[in-house]
């Protein structure tokens, strides 16, 4: 039996529904066309930075300030602003380089939470080639005078201002920590993302009580992380227009073979090649063939969201409804 993996995720068509997640793996290009080679549809570049723009444009503010009081010729020795090629040029360059040295689709990212220079930059990756941008919005509420209003505006705000600098598609990676999730996908939507990226893992600080500082802690995702974004994935499909994408979690055949029957047009992963190798992409990809094999799909198509809240027989199993039998299911092992 021919299965077909073809999918299709923010317009792009794709030979099959695995995406390499942003990570520090598609920051080099032996790795990203092992990444190809493996089997993966297309690849997420690691984020440029908001504080990345901020810091390479105030430095040449005051590069173009120092002396000025004394020297009149330095008024005109450094270029006006507008005509430097001032941030992170090397990130534009390597859009191109990887666009030459993969077939699969690039996706650029960017990371921040203000317009800053971010419409211009979303503007630059695009003219570098990108094929689809993420807009990675990592924003901790911690004004205690900002309202829960606000804070969602300015993603909205930030969503619009990107969407109108750029034609290609583009993808908004959010955190779930919104009190109406559902109804802030549906806005996003609206403001312009073509697709969302359930769910951003945000990094969080610990305390080091030696040196009496705040150090960041990184941990690689585990399979338990798929759950909370499978839920909303099945509650999203179908009522949201807008590409769903599945990241966080996702480790082996079997959970990318969940998302799709929750309704996620891809699978992004990016932990797991850490602990298993790059190769394990095309183990993920057969243990899906196999599995639709065996329970006769015919192809992705076909497969995608059956297990949604929308085509699911008990739709009360993504909500609270399965809450009271999970619990008394694992009361006995306590005892």
């Amino acid at each position: 039996m021919s299965v077909n993996l073809k999918t299709k995720y923010l317009g792009l068509s794709l030979k099959n529904p695995l995406v390499v997640s942003a990570c520090p793996l598609t920051q080099k290009l032996d790795a990203l066309k092992q990444i190809e080679e493996a089997g993966a549809a297309a690849a997420v570049l690691p984020s440029l930075f908001e504080e990345q723009i901020t810091h390479e444009e105030v430095e040449m503010a005051k590069a173009q300030e120092f002396g000025t009081d004394s020297f009149a010729e330095a008024l005109t020795y450094f270029p006006e602003q507008d005509d430097y090629r001032a941030g992170p040029e090397t990130y534009l360059e390597y859009i191109a380089k990887a666009k030459q040295a993969v077939s699969m689709p690039i996706i650029a990212s960017l990371n921040g939470t203000s317009e800053g220079g971010w419409v211009r930059y979303a503007k630059l990756m695009q003219d570098a080639g990108a094929d689809a941008l993420e807009l990675n919005v990592y924003f901790i509420a911690a004004n205690l005078d900002m309202t829960a209003q606000q804070v969602e505006q300015q993603y909205l705000d930030l969503v619009g201002a990107v969407k109108k600098s750029v034609s290609i598609p583009l993808a908004v990676k959010v955190g779930p920590y919104f009190s109406s999730m559902g109804n802030m996908a549906k806005r996003l939507a609206g403001a312009g993302a073509d697709g969302l990226v359930l769910f951003n893992r945000f990094l969080q600080p610990d305390i080091d009580l030696d040196d009496l500082e705040t150090s960041p802690q990184l941990e690689l995702s585990n399979r338990y992380e798929l759950l909370k974004p499978l839920r909303w994935i099945a509650i999203l499909h179908g009522r949201v227009k807008a590409s769903l994408a599945l990241t966080s979690g996702l480790h082996e055949a079997t959970d990318l073979t969940k998302a799709l029957l929750a309704g996620a047009d891809v699978g992004m992963v990016a932990s797991v090649l850490y602990k298993q190798g790059i190769g394990h992409l095309s183990e993920i990809l057969d243990g899906l063939q196999t599995w639709m094999e065996e329970k006769e799909y015919e192809s992705v198509d076909q497969l995608r969201g059956s297990m949604s809240q929308e085509n699911c027989p008990d739709p009360a199993a993504f909500e609270r409804g399965n809450y009271m039998k999970a619990l008394v299911s694992y009361a006995g092992e306590a005892i």
